[in-house]
């Protein structure tokens, strides 16, 4: 099976792309979701979280405080290194069973603000990034999330630049309010269908 990545800048919008792939049939899986998902209901994990980050950021019931959770890793570099040892090995584990779960699919995407950064990207046929300008994507998340620039730029920082994931990917989709998205994501997904044709 093709396995796609897609990645962008926060604000980049590469959620949107996503759905568009997604009403030309074709399956998701969201990352960070994913990892929301398994850090309120993977036992093993939670536990590990508790452990090297703390059990406060977890109330009784096991709810994960995700405002606090972020404000811990954003401001300490050390915290989010070791909270991603844990999340991203879980989130490998998770995308396979759920590739196994659309073994019939042309292809597959992968959506992750930090493919790279985790190295999931290693596990994929190709990337593509999202990319816009910042202050168009700083402006987004602001609105989208009502946070701050502050709050935003430290988030950013905590990826590669845009940049550096523009060079490293192996397709760019801009998404700029200017270029159409539809055709750039159809001209995508016409070579996807030939190349996965052609993995057969």
């Amino acid at each position: 099976m093709l396995k796609i990545g897609i990645t962008g800048g926060i604000g980049s919008g590469k959620t949107t792309v996503c759905k568009i792939f997604s009403q030309l049939g074709i399956p998701i899986y969201y990352a960070d979701v994913a990892a929301r998902n398994l850090m309120e209901h993977d036992q093993e994990l939670i536990s590990n979280l508790k452990r090297e980050i703390g059990n406060h950021i977890y109330d009784e019931s096991n709810v994960l405080n995700k405002k606090l959770f972020g404000e811990i890793i954003f401001n300490n570099l050390e915290s989010m290194t070791k909270a991603n040892s844990f999340i991203h090995p879980a989130v490998a584990e998770d995308f396979k069973s759920w590739i196994g779960e659309n073994a019939t699919a042309e292809y597959i995407i992968e959506e992750a603000a930090i493919l790279f950064e985790s190295g999931a990207n290693k596990n994929l046929d190709y990337v593509v990034t999202v990319t816009a300008p910042e202050k168009l994507r700083f402006a987004r998340v602001m609105q989208r999330d009502n946070i701050t620039e502050d709050y935003v730029k430290r988030i950013s920082t905590a990826q590669i630049s845009e940049e550096e994931k523009k060079q490293l990917a192996d397709f760019v989709i801009v998404n700029d309010n200017k270029q159409l998205l539809i055709p750039q994501v159809l001209e995508l997904h016409n070579r996807f269908l030939l190349l996965a044709e052609s993995k057969k």
